[in-house]
Parts: C-alpha cells; sequence; structure tokens
C-alpha cells in the first residue's frame, strides 16, 4: 500500500529523521528528504539541502506529495538558533510550504510536557507550533515524545562518553523518572500514521510503556558496572548557566528533572504495535554496541 506514496522528511541528517527515513524506505516509500547539512541517500529518495530551506528550491520538487513528516526542531537556544525563530517561526514556515504544494497532511514532533499552562520556554514555543498546525487546516498528527533513545541518540551518546570515564555522572538525585521510546518503534508509529485514519487530527504522547528512575535508567544502561556520582543540582544549572561548554543545558535540566508522565495506552491502542520493553532493551546491551 505504501508504494509510489511520496513523502517529504524534514530536518532528515538528525537522530530521529535518519531512522524514519531508513524504516520508510524499507517500506518502500518514496522519499524527498530535505536538511541544512548533507546526508546520505537512501534507496527512492530525492535528496534536497538547504541552508535555509528556500522556497523556490524546495517547492517544484515536493509538489503534490501525500505528506510531510517536520522533525526540524532545536532543544537548546543560542543567539543564532532561538525557540521562537526555530520552533515557532520555521514551522510556519513548513506549513506555508505544505500548503503551497498542495500537501494535505502533517505530522510534527513536539515535546512530552507540552501544554497550554506551561512556563518554560521550549515548551511555550512548540505549544504554539502545535496550536498553529491545528488552526492550519491541514491533516494532522502532533507527537509529544519523551527521550527516543537508539544507539546514536544524544543522551546514549552522553552516557557512553561518561562510561569511558569510569564514572557517571547524574543531576540532583536522580529519583525523578523518564518515560523513554525505542527509535524502531517511534519509526513505526509516524509510519502507520501516515495511511491510518485513526491517527487523524490527534495530539499522542509518544511515549513507552515503562517509566524509569533517571538513576535506574543509567545504572540498566551501564550493566550496574560503573560507579555513579550524584552532582548537587544547584551546581548543575551554575554550571548549565555560566559554562558554554556544558554539555547539559538549563532545558535539559529541565526537562529531565520535570518528571513527565505520557498516555502509553491511548498510543498503544491506536497504533497496535507490539512496543520494545526499555528494561529489556538496557539489560541487552545493545544500545552499549
Amino acid at each position: 500500500m505504501s508504494k509510489n506514496i511520496q513523502v517529504v522528511v524534514t530536518g532528515a541528517s538528525g537522530f530521529v529523521a535518519k531512522n524514519v527515513r531508513k524504516h520508510l524506505s524499507l517500506n518502500e516509500f518514496n522519499l524527498i528528504s530535505i536538511s541544512r547539512k548533507n546526508f546520505q541517500k537512501l534507496k527512492k529518495e530525492t535528496k534536497i539541502v538547504s541552508s535555509d530551506y528556500k522556497e523556490k528550491d524546495i517547492l517544484p520538487k515536493i509538489k503534490n506529495s501525500y505528506a510531510l513528516i517536520h522533525l526540524v526542531g532545536i532543544g537548546k537556544q543560542s543567539i543564532k538558533n532561538d525557540y521562537n525563530s526555530i520552533n515557532l517561526g520555521f514551522t510556519k514556515k513548513i506549513i506555508d510550504l505544505c500548503k503551497k504544494a498542495h500537501i494535505k497532511k502533517i505530522i510534527f514532533t513536539s515535546g512530552l510536557g507540552v501544554s497550554k499552562t506551561t512556563s518554560l520556554g521550549y515548551f511555550i514555543s512548540k505549544y504554539r507550533a502545535e496550536q498553529q498546525i491545528i488552526e492550519s487546516g491541514l491533516n494532522y498528527t502532533i507527537f509529544r515524545p519523551s527521550y527516543i533513545v537508539g544507539k546514536d541518540d544524544l543522551l546514549t551518546k552522553y552516557l557512553k562518553n561518561q562510561i569511558k570515564t569510569k564514572e557517571i555522572k547524574i543531576p540532583g538525585s536522580g529519583n525523578y523518572s523518564i518515560q523513554p521510546i525505542y527509535i524502531n518503534d517511534v519509526s513505526k508509529v509516524i509510519a502507520k500514521s501516515l495511511l491510518d485514519n485513526r491517527f487523524e487530527k490527534k495530539t499522542l504522547d509518544l511515549v513507552g510503556s515503562e517509566s524509569l528512575t533517571f538513576q535506574e535508567y543509567v545504572k540498566l544502561f551501564s550493566m550496574n558496572k560503573i560507579k555513579i556520582k550524584k552532582l548537587n543540582l544547584e551546581t548543575c544549572y551554575n554550571d548549565a548557566i555560566n559554562n558554554p561548554q556544558s554539555k547539559i543545558s538549563v532545558d535539559d535540566l529541565n526537562l529531565l528533572i520535570g518528571d513527565f508522565k505520557g498516555n502509553h495506552k491511548k498510543l498503544s491502542k491506536i497504533s497496535k504495535i507490539p512496543f520494545e520493553s526499555i528494561r529489556e532493551l538496557l539489560k541487552s546491551g545493545r544500545l552499549l554496541q
């Protein structure tokens, strides 16, 4: 059923997009993938590298595509790229492209914890982007992901680098919980949302079935073989604010200790896919390979 269905993917060089593109390619979707950075082209894929997503370079190539998967976003601000310009402003640009190209469906990744009552800048920008999509008149599916984990996600890379030092440092008590989801499951869910009308005009938490404390996650990840050092939370925030080289930003800390919970049952009921146990994934050591 996916043969000859053309799908556009933005942010093609990113971790999630790489895996989603690979899954879609294996399932015989025709892909038009766009990124600011160069990336490896897959089978049945049109590759577009555009530093600023210029309409004249993109629009003629994406016209009349079936859907667009919007995976561009930032989780850390800088002078050049802030939340409003990327998470909000750029999403508006993509919505306009969809309309001009006669693309009727958009799939968007927001963030777990996004709501109309939030006070965090990251979440505010994502919430406003969601509202732009909902009010656009396009068919849509909005996913609010927790930590999406695989061999190359940012959290996994961070922990692997910590393991090399023979000590994993975690902010605060580590008793705050996270609800990770495996990248292979994410790819399956996004692919299914393209064609399954149960996903139409839905906002869904993209989360796994299990909540783990961060300390438990780190212990399982490291196979209980690496010493864990708990850092004073105030010290972590001070470093994040004052040290440009800090590996963890203020917003990273806010998201990590926010203890956000998602509705996995709703996702499971709509998607009808068997989700991988994160505990079993960690125990297997596959993320360390």
